[in-house]
């Protein structure tokens, strides 16, 4: 089986893509993709930073250097929970909420353009096979044995 028939293939290079379009859109204001997805994932009232790790699938390293580089830049603040020294909640800065605006008009506008030229039975379609590809790769046990 060839690469470019395989299904795995077609979702990371639509990913891909996608990712690449975001991140050329979000340079021009000054962040990137995934500090984008995560300032759209922090709330109001703060959000724990395992939140944000679950909420996003950002594996906590990463999460960690994107939250660093926010601070940086004066998105977000973090305030250590004064009961629990472990939790912490990350909270955006006026900045911040200004720049989780722009980030959910991207997104809002893109799945607009997306929906634009798809039908509503294809749209369907992608989520339902989607939806389908997430519980059986969750679900998936490999048979190859290795040899020792």
């Amino acid at each position: 089986m060839s690469q470019e028939n395989t299904i795995d293939y077609f979702l990371k290079l639509s990913w891909q893509t996608v990712a690449n379009k975001y991140n050329v859109i979000a340079s021009q204001f000054g962040f990137t993709q995934a500090a984008g997805y995560i300032l759209i994932n922090i709330h109001r009232d703060g959000t724990s930073v395992s939140q944000i790790a679950n909420s996003t699938g950002v594996k906590t390293t990463s999460l960690s250097r994107v939250l660093n580089n926010l601070e940086s830049l004066g998105f977000i603040y973090r305030e250590v929970n004064a009961s629990d020294k472990r939790s912490v909640k990350v909270y955006l800065t006026e900045l911040g909420r200004e720049k989780r605006r722009l980030a959910k008009d991207v997104v809002r506008e893109f799945n607009e353009y997306l929906e634009s030229q798809i039908s509503e039975e294809e749209r369907a379609q992608v989520v339902k096979s989607l939806q389908k590809i997430n519980e059986l790769a969750a679900n998936y046990m490999p048979n190859v044995k290795m040899d020792m």
